[in-house]
């Protein structure tokens, strides 16, 4: 399979893997033939590219970090536990974050579980959501980012559980920002953005009355728009103020919040997003964390055509686990553009060959 952009979609091309709505069902399921009136569908959706079938990778394969089912089953806790904390906000009522913590906890326990058995790097490509949604979506995929790069930043059992809940939790403030103003597609008036702003001290208020929720979870949700430099909200505070979790989670949150496709922007690749992180080292981030991170994350996804820097084309076939920054590749076309019997060929093996762009189709698409 290879990853298609939706602008270069045609009639007939088969979808390789399902797209989900926003609840979490089946919209076109794997083997669908895409009609015109479904690709325009799809445009409407959000959807910025899918994988489809192709004769040349058909055994390339795309292994999900997290199961669909477990994803899905995520997604459904998040979307009611929040719906159900905006009801009670609405309504005037106490919020009893002791009853629904358990819930938040158990998908940690799971996406933990998956994560750990997950030898490759972590890729996590979105498929379709409404943006009325993009909170629930964003959450988990931060808890999934936040725990592998917690992992591999050396946390324990005990942490990684403390940080996940963390992550879950980071953004359950916006439950209380008006919809109008999350999904603004216009530049955003001062009084505007200070009113987003707010999401991170009413999360902090929300979940420090909890006596099941840990306090360090809390300031998650307090600190996680903090920034190394002190150039962040709410508080401004830098270095060594800011607690780890929430340091990790910002970088997180910034990774997810880029490759996402949102109502004002379109959705940017991996390797483009890694980049933005680099540029905030020692200013907004820790470099030792967006080092950690980019060891950990698929910066080239399964199925994405690239241009080699000896001008052949390849598809990214799978991860090399020890430098995701050089996958191996299936190479398809020659330095000249003409079409070969497709082989494989390890950038972890054959150093002087580099990625230097990816799908020009794709790249527009999503970089625009």
């Amino acid at each position: 399979m290879r990853i298609r952009s939706i602008s270069s979609l045609r009639e007939n091309d088969c979808i390789a893997k399902p797209i989900y709505n926003e609840h979490g069902q089946i919209l076109l399921n794997k083997g669908y033939t895409l009609t015109s009136s479904m690709i325009h569908r799809l445009k409407e959706k959000g959807v910025t590219y899918v994988y489809i079938e192709d004769n040349t990778t058909k055994d390339i394969y795309v292994d999900d970090v997290i199961t669909d089912r477990t994803r899905i089953e995520s997604l459904e806790v998040i979307k009611d536990n929040f719906l159900t904390i905006s009801k009670e906000m609405t309504l005037g009522k106490s919020i009893d974050m002791d009853k629904l913590s358990p819930s938040f906890s158990r998908i940690v326990t799971n996406i933990l579980t998956e994560i750990t058995s997950h030898k490759e790097a972590v890729s996590m490509l979105s498929n379709v959501f409404c943006y009325d949604s993009y909170v629930f979506h964003h959450s988990l995929n931060v808890t999934v980012y936040s725990l592998a790069l917690g992992k591999k930043y050396g946390l324990n059992a005990k942490q990684l559980e403390e940080l996940g809940l963390g992550a879950i939790l980071h953004d359950i403030g916006k439950i209380a920002i008006p919809l109008e103003v999350l999904n603004k597609t216009d530049s955003l008036s001062d009084e505007e953005f200070r009113l987003i702003q707010e999401h991170s001290t009413i999360g902090f208020d929300i979940l420090r009355k909890s006596h099941t929720i840990p306090l360090l979870t809390a300031h998650c949700a307090y600190q996680h728009h903090e920034r190394m430099d002190g150039s962040g909200y709410p508080r401004g505070i830098s270095g060594k103020d800011i607690h780890l979790y929430a340091k990790l989670i910002g970088v997180a949150d910034v990774f997810d919040a880029v490759t996402a496709n949102r109502v004002y922007r379109k959705a940017r690749l991996p390797h483009e997003a890694l980049e933005i992180l680099f540029a905030g080292v020692n200013t907004l981030f820790e470099k030792d964390m967006v080092e950690a991170f980019a060891k950990t994350i698929a910066i080239y996804p399964v199925g994405l055509e690239v241009k080699l820097s000896d001008g052949r084309t390849a598809v990214v076939a799978k991860q090399n686990p020890e430098l995701p920054s050089r996958p191996t590749v299936l190479v398809i076309n020659n330095d000249e553009g003409e079409a070969v019997e497709p082989y494989e060929l390890s950038l972890l093996e054959h150093l002087n060959v580099t990625i230097v762009s990816c799908e020009t189709t794709l790249s527009q698409e999503v970089a625009s």
